[in-house]
């Protein structure tokens, strides 16, 4: 068992931790770091549901095989000079939002990134937080809807870790947040900002990740999260239904996922002639392969060739201002009483003083 970075001292005043975590990038656009990414994300249990001896074989014989360059060559289609957007956007995240919170909390507010597969890792962030001295933690997941192979995935590991920790820290868990009113108001400002600069689409479309179908069938709410986010965003657009629609992206494998497919429904309305379409992607917080590949590129390039004209994609929020605020107002909730419990500065000032009045055996560690 672990004492966890640091152990137990009382020169240190306790701080807040807030762990943001998301799904996770390669190191590089290259085959290499490809396969070392897709091999631990496609290992998790959440992911893939299939017995090992079914899956165990499909993966290294086939997917690690052949999915790593045909990957590698998507992601340097996006790639950035400083590296992957979804690290980079994450990073700046983690400042801003401590930024914030630190205006309402003080300065014992970290904030650090982590992810779910590759690095920095959840374990990395939650040692770090600890070294400063976080003994307590809200883990914060950048997934608006609950998902098992998302946010349930991202919160095992997180547990994993803490449980081999002899001094567990207080825990909170934002476990999902896909109708926080400020959520949806950054959403909707977003929709607005770029209808400000060319007119709206004849229609919007939320193009949503998409899970497999058995997954919703088991009890998994990210079906009706996904619906009920889109609903609040468009109302708060004042959008009639017959100019939005929920689509879901990203299908891997054979078996049925949740429909309709977004390639799909883009490709029918090109066919149909729609005039110019505008695709919103709610349920990431940070661009990435598959919102700058997959839809602004992929999926453009679909509508167009099937005779569509105008093709919008609106940018995730990553780090807009009122994203961040969307943020802290989460976070804040969730870490309600937690400020008082902090600010023990004076009292540990004032048990230094004993201590030194008064030693002890073992008085030196504090």
């Amino acid at each position: 068992m672990s004492n966890g970075p640091g152990g137990f001292t009382h020169s240190q005043p306790e701080g807040l931790g807030v762990l943001l975590i998301n799904l996770g990038t390669p190191e590089a656009p290259t085959p290499s770091a490809l396969r070392r990414y897709l091999r631990e994300f496609l290992s998790d249990r959440r992911v893939v549901e299939l017995p090992r001896w079914r899956w165990w074989p499909i993966l290294h014989l086939f997917v690690l095989t052949t999915r790593p360059r045909r990957s590698a060559a998507l992601y340097r289609r996006i790639w950035w000079e400083e590296g992957s957007p979804l690290l980079v956007i994450g990073r700046r995240q983690a400042q801003g939002l401590q930024a914030l919170l630190r205006e309402r909390w003080g300065p014992q507010v970290w904030v650090r990134l982590a992810m779910r597969y590759g690095n920095p890792s959840i374990r990395q962030g939650l040692r770090e937080l600890s070294s400063l001295g976080c003994r307590r933690v809200l883990l914060f997941p950048l997934y608006p809807q609950y998902a098992s192979a998302t946010t349930g995935s991202s919160l095992e590991v997180a547990f994993r870790e803490l449980a081999r920790w002899r001094w567990v820290p207080e825990v909170r868990v934002v476990a999902s947040y896909h109708d926080h009113p400020a959520y949806v108001k950054a959403l909707a400002n977003s929709v607005r900002e770029s209808w400000q600069r060319e007119a709206p689409g004849e229609k919007l479309l939320f193009s949503f990740h998409g899970i497999p179908l058995a997954a919703f069938l088991a009890g998994d709410p990210y079906f009706c999260h996904c619906q009920k986010t889109a609903r609040l965003v468009a109302e708060e657009l004042e959008l009639p239904r017959d100019r939005w629609e929920v689509a879901f992206q990203s299908k891997f494998g054979r078996d049925p996922w949740l429909e309709p497919a977004t390639i799909e429904l883009v490709s029918q309305w090109g066919r149909q002639g729609l005039s110019s379409l505008d695709v919103l992607c709610p349920g990431f917080a940070a661009d990435c392969l598959e919102t700058l590949e997959e839809i602004a590129m992929t999926n453009r390039e679909a509508f167009l060739h099937a005779g569509g004209g105008r093709f919008r994609y609106i940018p995730a929020l990553n780090d807009r201002p009122d994203h961040l605020q969307a943020l802290s107002e989460i976070a804040s909730g969730h870490m309600a009483g937690w400020g008082e419990a902090a600010d023990v500065s004076e009292r540990e000032r004032r048990f230094r003083e004993f201590v030194a009045a008064n030693p002890f055996p073992g008085a030196e560690r504090f």
